[in-house]
């Protein structure tokens, strides 16, 4: 008992862990764990996931894959297919075939796999899964078309991937490929109508039982997480791997409807996917034989270089031919093709019934699909963010700023951060700043930023942006719009200015602090504060601090009045100043103040 739970403790902190190490170290978590799970598993024989789960271990996996295809799906709004629909559809249906032709055939040439066995292995490599794709896409950061296009295909090829599968080895256990054509068919079709009608089923019980108000709040997420169990157990009954079509349906239902919102259950299933993917990974790399005549034998490396170099790029070209997208998107989108869990675990299981039922080759199939999960997150992982930046279709080091509010100290400071090759987005309903801020030459938007619709809006604005600033005149509404933009922005991003009134006032009025963002500035640098020094004369200026013009030299010219707002580093990075963070620029870098001219 204490084995066990050493165990089981053991993979959620190296997998918590390794997640850390990712985002401090700006890498894909992926890798990460896949490195952090083998050296724990076969390597160090710390970690047997076998010996702890026992026949436990696909059901929890299967499970675990459940909800985070559901919150894949929660993504996954049908507003984004008026741009992209056509070719996210031809990605799903022409780009499918092409894989699986394309795979089969090179699996029967470098593999040496038998047609049957071939083909499914091909259906399976249809997969690539959120599992791999969400994390990557969260650390790559593509613009809005080839995010969402890459993010459609990896989370509906899943189960699409996995019931092809299904049918597939229904097929050879039928008796073959020409008795099992009857099998496919009606097999496909049944999974389609019974996966899409229960996850429509399990969306619309949510959004009524939230619509009715027959749950309190605390209850919402729990509920939602059971009845995703409960879709996915209730469609697998009825047609084998149906359930993953049923959890993408509903979430995406979800997602779609206007009747109620989600956000509760959307935070929930996030910090939830965090966990799962990071048990996940440990668990897959942990469970990797040491050593394998197919992990380094010329057919694996072969067909592993054939998929990504040809599989994958033809079926993206025949998908996307005549399309709008022009070809640093279709490249990027040809660059991102990892496969995850669901096709191990997929994999593991056909392979071990096939063998029972006499077939032997197809036990070559669970250490082939391990080399071609880990190859291919390793390469897309590497070197996919990298394509991405030369591509110029991502800002993977997002280091603008959202202005929420502009007003004249705002737009200047927002110019100079323009002209530093910073991006820069203003938000404001006052219709005058708008037009001044656009006459500057600044990305805007203009509207209430508090309605929904605004949110959407401006999350499709925001490439390059990955700090969001509160500067209106109102405190309620930089709390209420720091609230707000929370699901777009980390915390630790999110700003406003400082209150006009006092500690005690504003807990008499119940602006509690974990509604508010990171205090600017200084304590005192409220809006009434800066706007007084502007009409006064004072200015938002830049200054290149040196060696011979240090911040001490900076002081002892513009005085103790200067206030500090930003520091942008030679590398580009930017230091936004905080009541907790005080300045202390350094030579080299570009010091943006408010200032009164001197002579």
């Amino acid at each position: 008992m204490e084995h066990l739970l050493v165990g089981l403790a053991s993979i959620v902190v190296l997998g918590i862990a390794a997640q850390w190490i990712s985002w401090r170290l700006r890498i894909p978590a992926i890798l990460v764990l896949l490195v952090v799970g083998f050296v724990a598993g076969p390597v160090a024989g710390f970690v047997h996931p076998d010996a702890l789960l026992g026949d436990l271990v696909f059901p929890l996996v299967s499970l675990s894959v459940a909800v985070i295809l559901f919150e894949g799906g929660l993504s996954l709004d049908i507003a984004e297919l008026r741009d992209l629909g056509r070719v996210i559809g031809r990605l799903l249906t022409v780009g499918a075939l092409v894989t699986w032709a394309l795979s089969t055939v090179f699996a029967i040439l470098l593999l040496g796999l038998p047609p049957g066995i071939a083909l499914l292995f091909g259906a399976v490599l249809i997969v690539t899964g959120p599992t791999v794709i969400i994390p990557l896409l969260r650390h790559i950061r593509p613009t809005a078309r080839v995010g969402s296009a890459v993010k459609w295909e990896g989370i509906v090829n899943d189960p699409v991937g996995a019931i092809l599968g299904v049918l597939v080895f229904e097929a050879l256990i039928a008796g073959g490929l020409e008795a099992g054509l009857s099998v496919v068919l009606p097999g496909m079709l049944n999974a389609a109508v019974m996966g899409t009608l229960i996850g429509l089923a399990a969306a619309g019980t949510v959004v009524l039982l939230m619509y009715r108000h027959w749950l309190p709040d605390y209850l919402e997420s729990p509920v939602a997480l059971a009845l995703v169990f409960m879709a996915f157990a209730g469609a697998n009954h009825l047609q084998q791997e149906s359930g993953l079509l049923a959890v993408t349906v509903m979430g995406s239902a979800l997602a779609s409807q206007k009747l109620v919102s989600v956000h509760g259950i959307v935070e929930f299933k996030e910090n939830l996917r965090v966990l799962l993917i990071a048990v996940l990974f440990i668990i897959l790399a942990a469970r990797l034989p040491l050593t394998d005549p197919d992990y380094f034998g010329v057919g694996s490396i072969g067909f592993f270089l054939a998929l990504v170099l040809v599989v994958r790029p033809a079926a993206v070209l025949a998908s996307t031919w005549g399309s709008s997208l022009n070809w640093r998107e279709r490249a990027f989108i040809a660059a991102m093709a990892p496969r995850g869990i669901v096709a191990a675990a997929v994999v593991s299981i056909f392979a071990l019934e096939l063998v029972e039922a006499g077939q032997a080759e197809a036990g070559r199939l669970v250490p082939l699909i391990f080399v071609v999960i880990v190859g291919t997150v390793g390469v897309y992982g590497i070197f996919t963010p990298l394509l991405a930046r030369l591509l110029r279709v991502a800002s993977p080091d997002a280091k603008g700023m959202l202005f929420i509010g502009g007003c004249p100290w705002a737009r200047q400071a927002a110019e100079i951060l323009s002209d530093l090759g910073i991006e820069v987005l203003i938000a404001d309903s006052n219709r005058g700043n708008v037009q001044a801020a656009r006459s500057a030459g600044l990305r805007t938007y203009h509207g209430n930023v508090l309605t929904e619709g605004a949110l959407d809006e401006i999350e499709r604005q925001m490439d390059g942006i990955g700090r969001f600033l509160a500067v209106t005149p109102n405190d309620e509404v930089n709390a209420l719009a720091t609230v707000h933009f929370r699901e777009l922005f980390d915390s630790s991003l999110m700003y406003q200015l400082p209150p006009e009134e006092t500690e005690r006032e504003r807990r008499q009025r119940g602006i509690p602090q974990h509604l508010r963002g990171r205090t600017l500035f200084g304590d005192d640098a409220t809006y009434a504060y800066i706007t007084q020094r502007l009409g006064e004369g004072a200015v938002v200026k830049r200054t290149k601090l040196t060696d011979e013009f240090d911040f001490d030299a900076f002081r002892a010219h513009y005085g103790d009045d200067a206030l500090p707002l930003f520091s942008v580093k030679e590398s580009g990075d930017i230091i936004i100043y905080t009541t907790t963070s005080p300045p202390s620029p350094k030579p080299g870098q570009t010091l943006i103040s408010l200032v009164d001219p001197v002579d």
